[in-house]
């Protein structure tokens, strides 16, 4: 019987620890399949507030996977999500944007899987562009979701 070395046991923790992950609080959540076993499958929507942009909500729904799986946090999510950003205080720029920054992500399986937030900025008409999409380790998934938030008068502080 093979056992584990302790290096490949430090790897696969590590892993998991260094996963970026932004919790949202949670908006609410309808039930797509019912389980006999274990939760549902359902739709969640989360609110994430942007954190460079106070004055900017996030609204993401996306699928999450029920059964024994989803009970046991093993299960792998569909890459199907929605976004809708929201202006709902005036906007203050805590620091100067990148053109494109990756400002939230929250796993969508046990390790591999995740649910990106890409945020960009588009000069030209002075407008938060968020794509939210998955991503794996190996390969992503071209389902995505597209919003966008205009800043009016207020230039947008871009980083160089």
């Amino acid at each position: 019987m093979k056992r584990s070395s302790p290096q490949s046991v430090g790897f696969a923790l590590g892993l998991l620890l260094s996963a970026s992950v932004a919790f949202g609080e949670e908006i609410g959540e309808v039930s797509t399949v019912w389980k006999l076993i274990g939760p549902n499958h359902k739709i969640v929507v989360e609110a994430f507030p942007d954190p460079d942009v106070d004055g900017v909500v996030c609204y993401v729904s996306r699928a999450k996977t029920g059964g024994i799986k989803g009970a046991l946090g093993v299960a792998e999510d569909p890459s199907d999500a929605s976004i809708a950003c929201r202006q709902v205080a005036p906007l203050r720029f805590k620091r100067a944007l990148p053109q494109q920054d990756s400002i939230f992500s929250e796993r969508a399986s046990l390790i591999f899987k995740k649910v990106q937030v890409v945020r960009m900025v588009d000069r030209a008409r002075n407008v938060l562009v968020y794509l939210t999409y998955s991503d794996r380790l190996i390969e992503g998934s071209p389902k995505n979701s597209i919003t966008a938030v205009a800043v009016g008068d207020q230039k947008i502080p871009l980083a160089e």
